[in-house]
């Protein structure tokens, strides 16, 4: 991995956030890099991102309950996880093992008060120099975007759940 790594940030309304965070790991794994996915408010449930990236050889880790959290009124085990999954991830992330570490919904989780916006902060202070740091999730805060090297914003124009249609295994889980 070439040092200094980047931090990127997904973000945007639109579809595609952890879609392009596993197609960045997807390329990194063929380039013999190693990569550590960590998700915020995903558990319970084997996303076929996962199952991909697992087959691929990341390593993957959840932390959340297979139900949604309410943006409004959070469980404490929902903020208990997401605290768990930040400390998680700055351990591993010091382990020096990874030259990819991925934040899948740490944006939400910060923009929702699971965990503060500084921990997050300190991650992309406090990380090794070659990692290279990507933070996935809608409502990324300001203070994040401006810490970033890359921002993209997924942004939607026209999307089918509006008329109705279901989330469909392989394509949006």
């Amino acid at each position: 991995m070439p040092d200094p790594g980047m931090v990127q940030v997904y973000t945007g309304n639109g579809k595609g956030k952890t879609t392009a965070a596993v197609g960045l790991a997807a390329r990194a794994l063929g380039r013999g890099l190693s990569v550590l996915v960590v998700q915020f408010m995903k558990g319970g449930v084997e996303y076929g991102e996962v199952a991909s990236l697992r087959r691929l050889g990341a390593e993957v880790h959840q932390f959340g309950s297979p139900d949604f959290v309410d943006p409004h009124s959070p469980s404490p085990a929902d903020s208990r996880m997401a605290a768990e999954a930040i400390q998680f991830a700055l351990r591993k992330m010091y382990s020096g093992r990874y030259d990819v570490v991925i934040l899948d919904e740490v944006n939400v989780a910060a923009a929702w008060g699971l965990i503060p916006v500084g921990d997050v902060l300190a991650v992309i202070t406090d990380r090794p120099k070659h990692v290279e740091l990507v933070l996935t999730g809608r409502y990324a805060p300001p203070e994040i975007l401006e810490a970033a090297d890359l921002v993209t914003e997924m942004r939607e124009v026209k999307h089918y759940f509006r008329r109705g249609e279901a989330a469909r295994d392989g394509i949006e889980r």
